[in-house]
């Protein structure tokens, strides 16, 4: 749902605002569990579409089986909220244990039958979430089952959103490739090691200007912006929303979205890790490497959302080992095509190049030569038999990753 609105105007890269989505199951079973209004209720004594809970708040999403948590408010950076969101997911997983459930991490729950576990939100602003389903019909994989880190960064005037949207543009592509987490559907093991983004870019066909290319397009300002996305997804809604209660910029699903209502950019296709650690690690690297390629931005000519999207379309396909062949792609990184470049090879030499916490730059390190958590899910069920209950088995280890807050490891 929502990010909570900040009360000032921040500018580039003064503040983060991060969400979280997990989704509920059963202790026994791991399947879905659709009583995320049913924790609110024990939390609070009434039912709430949001709460804050100190730092953190919590809110209800699409999906009866799915919370989100998200900062309360904008935040200086990302440190101590790995701590924050952790002690939130303890508290709820208590509250949880009587119901007989708990959180479990990952983008993509690797058991969920959509046409039986899809249970929508029945109470407020449910109209909207039904106007959704008569529309686009949320009974998939792309609405039911997709956890995802949004991180939210703010920008204080169109000099600031040109530079900002710009960069966020031309990293997405990168992204998949550090950040998989769903290598498994309905029990398979599939070719696409990021499944949740695949099935994110068929969300919404019937009306595909909604995603556009999932990498937006480039646009210098806000008019331009309203000019060329916000104008054409409103005309394209309005035979399925005679009564406009769609037509907001929560609406717009690329994989990076403007909201001029609080002056921010959210970046939206990263798959949830096994543990806040690793999220916010990831968010810092992210972020780090925005600042990184904003020079670059300056010196180089917008790269389409089509020559984009063929680079981000490899990674959440094969992850690091894309070869990148756009010359152009590689000199806003200052690297030239010398000899095969991999999206990991990018990844490497931002991460030479940029500053990071110990305790991030550790993790990072980690994924950098490790693979990403879909390639390390992968490797650790290699050898066994691809049952539903080894599969639950591999699952329960990431949700005690989760509980502790570790990083899983290749074993």
């Amino acid at each position: 749902m929502e990010a909570i609105k900040p009360t000032k105007t921040y500018s580039l890269f003064e503040c983060i605002g991060i969400e979280l989505e997990y989704m509920i199951v059963n202790r026994n079973t791991l399947m879905p569990a659709p009583i995320s209004d049913q924790l609110i209720i024990k939390k609070l004594g009434h039912i709430t579409d949001e709460l804050e809970n100190g730092t953190i708040s919590w809110s209800n999403e699409l999906v009866l089986h799915v919370l989100e948590l998200k900062t309360t408010n904008p935040m200086p950076g990302v440190e101590g909220l790995s701590h924050d969101f952790h002690q939130n997911i303890l508290e709820i997983n208590e509250i949880l244990e009587p119901l007989g459930s708990q959180l479990m991490p990952t983008a993509m729950h690797p058991l969920f039958n959509p046409l039986k576990d899809v249970k929508l939100w029945p109470h407020e602003r449910n109209e909207i979430y039904s106007r959704y389903n008569q529309i686009f019909d949320c009974k998939g994989h792309g609405w039911g089952n997709l956890q995802s880190m949004h991180i939210n960064l703010p920008f204080s005037n169109d000099e600031e959103f040109y530079l900002l949207h710009e960069a966020i543009r031309h990293i997405i592509p990168l992204i998949p490739a550090l950040t998989a987490s769903s290598p498994i559907v309905e029990g398979q093991k599939s070719e696409i090691l990021d499944n949740r983004l695949a099935f994110y870019e068929q969300n919404q066909k019937k009306i595909p200007s909604i995603t556009g290319k999932v990498i937006p397009e480039s646009v210098a300002d806000k008019a331009e912006y309203q000019k060329v996305i916000f104008k054409r997804i409103y005309q394209d809604i309005a035979p399925y929303d005679k009564d406009k209660s769609l037509q907001h910029e929560w609406l717009n699903s690329r994989g990076a979205i403007a909201r001029f209502d609080r002056n921010a950019i959210e970046i939206r296709i990263i798959d949830l890790q096994e543990c806040p650690a690793a999220d916010l690690a990831i968010a810092e690297f992210v972020v780090q490497a925005l600042k990184f390629i904003i020079p670059f931005i300056k010196d180089h000519n917008p790269i389409d959302e089509y020559e984009l999207y063929d680079i981000y379309r490899s990674a959440l396909e094969k992850g690091g080992e894309s070869i990148i062949a756009n010359e152009e792609y590689l000199r806003i990184f200052d690297l030239e095509k010398n000899e095969k470049v991999s999206i990991s090879d990018i990844w490497n030499h931002i991460f030479k190049l940029v500053y990071l916490s110990e305790d991030k730059k550790a993790i990072i390190q980690y994924l950098l030569e490790n693979g990403n958590l879909s390639q390390r899910i992968l490797a650790n069920l290699k050898n066994k038999n691809w049952s539903d209950e080894n599969i639950k088995k591999e699952y329960a280890i990431l949700v005690d990753c989760l509980k502790e807050n570790k990083l899983y490891e290749l074993r």
